[in-house]
């Protein structure tokens, strides 16, 4: 009697909250299933001006490529630039505060095409914020709380009362009625795939709260670095901003060299962020640098080679949220799993229909 109000209340508390987030859990896993193929599709359908022919000559130069991106776009300011070192015929990418995005030839740092973001940032803004800036951010993290809730609910009501019952939980009846096999399709599939999309869920978690990172360092008895404070005396005079960037970024290629790929990014406040990634194959390896954008003093740094627990878990969190971690497999994993999720709110809300119907005929 017990177990069966128990159940009850789990069966009305995943419904409820089902039918709250079903449309936004829909959009979520659609875009995330896109979205883990994003390298492919880009090297797909971009590889025209993604890619330059390659040639025996050496890179040109980040002071080259900026001072034609400002004979260009004079009025724009730079937001983000990426190098694929790893790729030597990659063309270097420039995105701006009006959202123009660059490319540029590598060996003579001449204009490859001019655009505006892809459909792909689109695709991942709309899986971050359902492209409603702060609103959707909150909807989206929220829902995917919620969602994880959904998961749990239903394994509990997933679990069969008897043993016996147990195969019959884990196959899908081809030959039944439309309405049995869409009840099979809802449990058996959100079965398979709840281990990968609780994995999935709780790694957007990751990026999305304090709380779960703060979690992550108790669980690893560690702290996650903000990097290393560097005291540098201030510059007696500030250098134009193509001087500044290649600076940096000659400094820190000297350095730490062996890099696959470097990239700047304006943050708030006034810093400039140089991440520079490096061969790896689980925790990805990255040297984080911090500078003040207007005179290209750093601020801090965080090595790889200083990690502890809590950053290798930041480190590998991305990789893990999009199944990069497992290579092809793990894409496809992830890719299958999201297209389940994104079929749970239909057959559950089906579900829920049909059972609407059948008591107001009662009725």
């Amino acid at each position: 009697m017990k177990n069966r109000k128990f159940k009850n209340a789990v069966r009305n508390i995943h419904l409820w909250l089902g039918l709250a987030t079903g449309l936004v859990v829909i959009i979520i896993s659609i875009t995330g299933a896109l979205y883990v193929f994003e390298e492919e599709i880009r090297d797909f359908t971009q590889k025209d001006y993604r890619y330059v022919t390659l040639q025996q000559k050496p890179f040109a130069g980040l002071d080259k490529i900026i001072s034609n991106f400002e004979k260009l776009s004079p009025k724009d300011e730079l937001r983000v630039i990426r190098i694929e070192e790893g790729l030597p015929n990659a063309t270097v990418e420039i995105t701006t505060k009006k959202a123009s995005v660059y490319y540029f030839n590598p060996y003579n740092a001449e204009l490859v095409r001019k655009g505006k973001e892809d459909w792909l940032e689109v695709i991942e803004h709309l899986h971050t914020s359902l492209l409603l800036g702060k609103t959707g951010k909150f909807i989206v993290q929220w829902s995917v709380v919620i969602f994880v809730l959904m998961l749990i609910t239903g394994l509990i009501l997933w679990f069969p009362g008897q043993l016996r019952l147990l195969k019959q939980s884990l196959t899908i009846k081809r030959k039944a009625s439309f309405k049995r096999r869409n009840y099979d399709l809802h449990n058996v599939l959100g079965f398979y795939a709840s281990v990968v999309l609780l994995i999935t869920a709780l790694s957007g978690l990751y990026f999305a709260f304090k709380e779960v990172k703060n979690a992550a360092s108790f669980f690893t008895g560690s702290k996650l670095g903000q990097g290393k404070a560097i005291v540098s005396a201030q510059p007696t005079h500030t250098d134009p901003l193509v001087i500044r960037y290649n600076k940096i970024y000659t400094e820190a290629k000297t350095k730490y060299p062996g890099a696959i790929s470097t990239s700047f990014s304006l943050r708030g406040k006034g810093e400039l962020r140089l991440r520079m990634i490096y061969p790896y194959r689980w925790a990805r390896r990255q040297n984080t640098f911090f500078y003040d954008e207007a005179t290209g003093t750093m601020i801090r740094a965080k090595l790889y080679k200083d990690f502890n627990g809590a950053d290798l878990i930041e480190a590998t969190n991305y990789d893990l949220h999009t199944g990069r971690l497992l290579g092809l497999p793990g894409k496809i994993l992830s890719f299958l799993a999201a297209l389940v999720a994104a079929s749970l709110p239909v057959t559950g809300f089906i579900i829920w229909w049909k059972k609407r119907k059948k008591r107001k005929k009662k009725a």
